[in-house]
């Protein structure tokens, strides 16, 4: 490719991979102990769906694949779900039919292949159970509810890992290394706004390294010679609120939000999270944090705030940026008002404490299931007590003899917990202490 040609390409594509060694954050998957290196290696690719998020590198491990098919024995063939149909997919399995018969095979990749209907998604059962095909699918959406299960299950699921701040950074210094374009711009950028960006593209490759070239070329032509974070009052490619201090403010704000609710004052929690929206941060991200607050400050003191805090995750899900801006502060007002219990928290650790201790104690055997005669004879299930043949309760111990008297969940009077913890002193009277 000649320098005129290079000028147009993305340097998200000049930079893309060449071997799995370049490739960044996925070393579960392509590292040297990773699956599917070993598969290339051993020269057995098997049909796997590859499900992550956009920039993580999905196709790019395709890519590499392919190019690792050196024998003429294989042949890659890719095609894209959005734009092509069935009728194209029956030609290509004409042609993996067609190579089987020479003794050759036939590997494809379907990318965004959740966008494929559940009857284009039938087409591959056949030919993917009898090995005609290796498929690589690849998707951004939950293969659990986009992909067949029986399409799901003849292959494997393999999961790629969201960028981290980290692994970013690290990309951005291989561009700056290694990119011709980029290097003789002879322009310099500082730790700190090299961060930033980082923080600022949810993880994915191809929006960082675009957002970097951007910043690059507009810096060339205005002059400059040196970049620091003031350039983004400048060149708005991100908001100029996003934040500063290499996180820093990111930290500060949900720190605030949390400690907002969990201090009762909707005022303020309403406030840090608008702060966080209009800073450009990942709405799913301030509604993941209100779901664990439901459970970690709230709890059974009122049950609905784990229901309000879910249902807001799913609408900015369903309805996005702008609109779920209404949904989020609903749900922040209900947890700032909502009775406050961190029972459930520390009935969690407590557990996790006890089990740390004791690591390995053995299931009581009346609470074992006798699946078999030899099972039942051992003493499985010998002396359980049907808890509905007694009017719902048994007054029955069921922790492992070691720990039985042990208390882990421990209401409080706050809100509808008290209600609990009267159910379950009188329940237990004489047997368990809630104080």
């Amino acid at each position: 490719m000649n320098s005129s040609e290079q000028k147009w390409v993305p340097l998200s594509e000049r930079l893309r991979p060449r071997n799995f060694d370049d490739l960044v954050g996925q070393e579960h998957l392509t590292g040297k102990n990773g699956i599917i290196r070993r598969a290339v290696q051993s020269g057995y690719i098997f049909s796997m769906i590859l499900f992550g998020p956009p920039g993580s590198g999905k196709t790019t491990i395709a890519r590499l694949i392919e190019e690792s098919l050196t024998d003429d024995k294989y042949e890659f063939i890719a095609f894209s779900a959005s734009l092509q149909g069935t009728a194209d997919l029956k030609k290509i399995f004409d042609r993996a039919r067609q190579l089987r018969r020479y003794g050759k095979h036939l590997v494809l990749f379907v990318d965004e292949i959740h966008r494929l209907n559940k009857m284009q998604q039938d087409v591959f059962l056949p030919v993917v159970e009898d090995g005609t095909v290796t498929l690589i699918g690849a998707t951004t959406e939950n293969p659990s509810f986009e992909v067949n299960p029986a399409l799901l299950s003849r292959c494997r699921l393999l999961v790629l890992r969201q960028l981290s701040p980290e692994d970013t950074v690290e990309l951005l210094h291989r561009a700056l290394a290694k990119d011709e374009r980029l290097s003789s711009l002879g322009i310099a950028i500082s730790e700190e706004l090299i961060r930033i960006l980082a923080e600022n593209v949810g993880g994915d490759a191809r929006v960082a390294l675009n957002f970097l070239e951007t910043l690059y070329e507009n810096a060339a032509a205005m002059g400059y010679r040196e970049l620091n974070v003031d350039i983004l009052d400048e060149l708005p490619i991100i908001s100029h609120k996003r934040y500063r201090k290499a996180g820093e403010e990111h930290y500060d704000l949900i720190s605030a939000f949390i400690k907002s609710m969990r201090g009762s004052d909707p005022d303020a929690a309403v406030y840090y999270m608008m702060r966080m929206i209009e800073a450009g941060e990942d709405p799913k991200f301030i509604a993941r944090r209100m779901v664990i607050l439901a459970s970690e400050d709230i709890g059974l003191a009122d049950p609905m705030a784990l229901l309000v805090a879910v249902a807001a995750f799913q609408a900015v899900e369903r309805v996005g940026l702008p609109e779920c801006t209404l949904n989020l502060s609903e749900a922040a007002i209900y947890l700032s008002v909502a009775s406050k219990s961190n029972s459930v928290y520390l009935a969690q650790k407590t557990a996790q404490e006890v089990i740390k201790k004791y690591p390995n104690l053995e299931v009581p055997l009346k609470l074992r299931n006798p699946v078999t005669d030899t099972m039942r004879k051992m003493g499985y299930g010998k002396d359980y007590n049907y808890p509905h043949d007694s009017g719902g309760f048994s007054r029955e111990l069921y922790l492992p003899d070691k720990i039985k008297n042990v208390v882990f969940y421990k209401p409080t009077e706050n809100g509808r917990e008290k209600t609990v913890k009267a159910r379950l002193e009188k329940l237990w009277k004489g047997l368990k202490k809630f104080e």
